[in-house]
């Protein structure tokens, strides 16, 4: 497996298909976080943007590969096990830049409330900010996962159920990522910090299920 994930991120990198989603991510970051902006506000924006762009990654990860080549790893390794690197690569990738963005945040937020009257604690704050970045990550994996080839092979329906579910687990009252979101948002609010568990657990189990599905229907459909 670990010679696996280093073919895929190898082509991650060569391919430059990165580019895109990670400079709407930085564009997002540039426009939505202020320098003395609340802390928590700011990393609800941060983890929120992440979910679209780890679903977008996902269908880096799984499309960049020409046919042929692909055709060659799954008969070395298994499609099973090929098409598990590609997707544990493109989480690798979110969870690298929603660790950036939090770090970002940390360094140029107001450890303040929203009203800018109580202060907030840093360290628990990024902590926060990067246990709900790791919970959009894996939403949007998952999503990614679930949109895509094995499952979804025409391009346009692809894409099309990609940006459709990912706005829908943003919004959804019922979604982790939107609790963890929330909890952000209210805590600049109120001056607690929640640390969102329970989203990144249930997060956890969506992107293992998802995952899981899509390399077994890989395997039966090789």
């Amino acid at each position: 497996m670990t010679a696996l994930l280093r073919y895929q991120a190898a082509l991650l990198v060569r391919s430059q298909r990165w580019l895109p989603p990670v400079l709407l991510y930085a564009a997002f970051m540039g426009i939505t976080v202020q320098a003395g902006d609340p802390i928590l506000d700011s990393f609800g924006y941060a983890a929120a943007a992440l979910l679209p762009v780890a679903a977008w990654l996902v269908r880096v990860c799984t499309t960049t590969e020409p046919t042929a080549a692909r055709d060659c790893v799954a008969a070395a390794a298994g499609p099973g096990r090929a098409h598990l690197a590609s997707v544990l690569t493109a989480l690798g990738a979110s969870l690298g830049l929603g660790t950036v963005g939090a770090l970002f945040v940390a360094l140029i937020s107001d450890p303040r409330t929203a009203d800018h009257r109580i202060g907030i604690p840093v360290g628990r704050a990024t902590a926060a900010g990067l246990l709900a970045a790791v919970a959009c990550a894996l939403l949007g994996t998952a999503v990614g996962t679930l949109c895509n080839r094995p499952l979804l092979r025409s391009p346009g329906w692809a894409i099309s159920s990609s940006v459709v579910a990912a706005l829908l687990v943003l919004v959804a009252g019922a979604s982790p990522a939107n609790a963890a979101v929330s909890g952000l948002v209210e805590g600049s609010h109120s001056g607690a910090v929640p640390l969102p568990l329970l989203p990144l657990a249930v997060t956890c189990v969506a992107a293992a299920g998802a995952t899981a599905l899509a390399c077994a229907l890989s395997s039966r459909r090789t």
